[in-house]
Order: C-alpha cells, then structure tokens, then sequence
C-alpha cells in the first residue's frame, strides 16, 4: 500500500492509502464538485435547492473521513473539507482545500 500526501491549511499529512479507496474518493469529489456548481450556478434572486453533503469514509489501517457541505460556499474554488485520519494512537482533524485535495489525490494515482 502506498503512501498518500495530503496538504492541509498548515502542514500535511501523510498515510498509508490504498489506490482502490482514492479513486472511490475521486469519484466521490466529482459528484460534490457537480453538487457544488449547481449551488453556484442557480439564478440570482432564486430559492437555492438543498445539496446533500458528502460525507467519505474509510477504514484501513487508518481511519479517514472527508465531509463538505457544498451548501456553504459560493463556488467550487472556495470549498474545503473536513479532514480526520486516525489510528488507535492518534486523532488529526483539520481542514483543507477542496482543490488542492484533488491535486494531492491526482498525484497519489498518477
């Protein structure tokens, strides 16, 4: 299993993470990033539809959990993400920016 890098708003975590689970991540983040475009995109003036949050979870040697509520902000650009990574020793919970955890994810496959 290799190791995932995962920049946070300061510093960055490390990890090791299977490739089968970033890409179900992947997937997860093109459907909040879909989510997110309809709340940026809706007509000036109108009543904006709820969005579901996404909530990502995996457990393996660590556990990882990534939540947005794409509800919250006014483009995909702007988005961040609730990140925890724990084991039985350790707790991280941080935020990060959408765009760069779909950077980090791109060169964790690539």
């Amino acid at each position: 299993m290799a190791q995932i890098t995962i920049n946070l708003l300061q510093g960055a975590v490390s990890f090791s993470f299977p490739a089968e689970a970033a890409r179900k991540l992947q997937e997860e983040i093109t459907a909040l990033m879909a989510r997110l475009k309809a709340v940026a995109n809706r007509s000036p003036g109108s009543r904006p539809q709820p969005q579901p949050p996404m909530e990502y979870r995996f457990a393996g040697e660590v556990f990882l959990e990534v939540f947005c509520n794409p509800n919250i902000y006014p483009s995909p650009f702007a988005a961040k993400v609730l990140l925890t990574v724990r084991d039985d020793r350790i707790r991280l919970t941080s935020e990060a920016e959408l765009t760069r955890l779909i950077e980090d994810l791109g060169s964790f496959l690539a």
